[in-house]
């Protein structure tokens, strides 16, 4: 089976490395991919959606996997491109995408399918959102598109949210595009994953990220510094509730909407005290999450998803280690608010017993890897108890270093 995963980071390196070690023979592919990524696939060269398409029709490549959600929406779309060509894609088409391109447009899916989330705004003027916000924190302010899990922002004064909405409606940082404001929810968070095919699905391993910079959850937004996973985390009862109220009522809102969906789906889940509420939806795994549940996987799962991308769901080829996995990122110096590119990476072949896969590195001309993005790498252990993992880990990740490195020392701790 020749198979082609799109993305360059974390994410697509673990999704490589799972596709590699399942038992169903397979060659694969890579674009953009990285050096590390390249130890396992092999690099593929286009400039684009219709250049990609065409290699993998050149190539008879036999399953597309969307890795990275950006290629989703990008010109004609990944999936419709792929249709359009016959090859079977393990992700949305451009229209199903919308749930992660455009919050908006998530929030009204959910309120016209009676999903339970927060109430919210749409606005594209700052005294319009000022009137929304109405002197009322904290508050929550999302733009309205893609933003490399960056955009957006928990306000607990007036200062911060006034910070955010000139960033988003005055500067564009993050360019075109509305500004979302929504009632804050308080209580844990939980990701919950689903393989959807067609009116069909099934739910995988439960997540938890850790999304801002410092210890404690305190400082900017990144795009995550770590991630939990483990079946302990969701008990019968609340899988009933998430289910009932969240999830099976997103695909039956998907089929009654004609929107088409095979893929991974994302669903960002608060745990408030009037019940479970939704975030937020991504259309493919999370990441980092991506890098705590795959480790989890035995089966085949290169089979799993051909099948799914074809129209098949067959939740018989998966299953889910007992136990917990936790990873850790490393970010670089001046993340989030910038990166450091150059720095030399030291450690990795130390680390034993567990996985290492890169998010932001390259190779230098003397063959050593170095940082060239703001989340760089993510280590992840896995252990009977959570506490064996945590202890893991963190042992692990303290063999490698770079200059200006940075790193949390509450992941797998903090929110249990």
């Amino acid at each position: 089976m020749k198979v082609l995963v799109v993305g360059k980071g974390g994410r697509e390196h673990a999704i490589i490395t799972a596709l590699n070690e399942s038992p169903s023979e397979t060659e694969i592919f890579s674009f953009p991919g990285s050096d590390a990524i390249f130890e396992l696939a092999t690099p593929v060269q286009a400039d684009g959606v219709a250049s990609l398409v065409s290699f993998m029709k050149d190539n008879e490549i036999d399953l597309c996997v969307a890795g990275e959600e950006s290629y989703l929406v990008k010109d004609e779309g990944l999936a419709n491109a792929c249709k359009e060509a016959r090859i079977p894609c393990w992700g949305p088409p451009k229209e199903a995408a919308q749930l992660e391109a455009s919050k908006e447009f998530a929030k009204k899916f959910m309120v016209r399918h009676e999903i339970p989330t927060g109430g919210y705004a749409s606005v594209d003027d700052i005294d319009v959102a000022r009137a929304a916000i109405a002197g009322k924190y904290p508050t929550v302010l999302k733009f309205d598109g893609l933003a490399a899990g960056k955009g957006v922002a928990v306000c607990f004064d007036e200062a911060s949210a006034e910070e955010f909405m000139d960033e988003v409606l005055v500067q564009r940082k993050f360019g075109a595009g509305r500004l979302l404001v929504e009632e804050f929810l308080e209580g844990p968070e939980i990701s919950i994953f689903a393989s959807v095919v067609d009116d069909e699905y099934q739910i995988l391993a439960p997540a938890r990220d850790y999304k801002r910079i410092g210890d404690g959850d305190e400082g900017a937004n990144t795009g995550g510094m770590g991630a939990v996973s483990s079946l302990e985390m969701l008990d019968a009862d609340l899988r009933k509730v998430i289910d009932e109220t969240i999830i099976r009522p997103t695909i039956e809102g998907l089929q009654k909407d004609g929107l088409p969906y095979r893929g991974f789906l994302y669903f960002g889940i608060m745990l408030t005290p009037g019940g479970p509420k939704i975030l937020e939806y991504n259309c493919r795994f999370g990441d980092p999450e991506a890098q705590a549940v795959l480790p989890m996987v035995t089966g085949d799962f290169a089979g799993y998803v051909f099948e799914g991308a074809n129209g098949h769901l067959n939740p018989g080829l998966i299953a889910f280690s007992k136990g917990w996995s936790i990873c850790l990122v490393s970010a670089s110096a001046g993340y989030p608010e910038s990166s450091r590119s150059g720095d030399v990476i030291s450690g990795i072949e130390e680390v034993s017993g567990a996985r290492v896969f890169h998010a932001g590195t390259k190779r230098n001309e003397a063959g050593e890897y170095e940082t060239a993005g703001g989340r760089v790498l993510v280590v992840v252990a896995t252990g009977d108890t959570r506490l064996e993992a945590v202890e893991r880990v963190y042992a692990e990740s303290a063999k490698i270093s770079f200059d200006g490195f940075q790193r949390r020392t509450d992941i797998g701790v903090r929110n249990f």
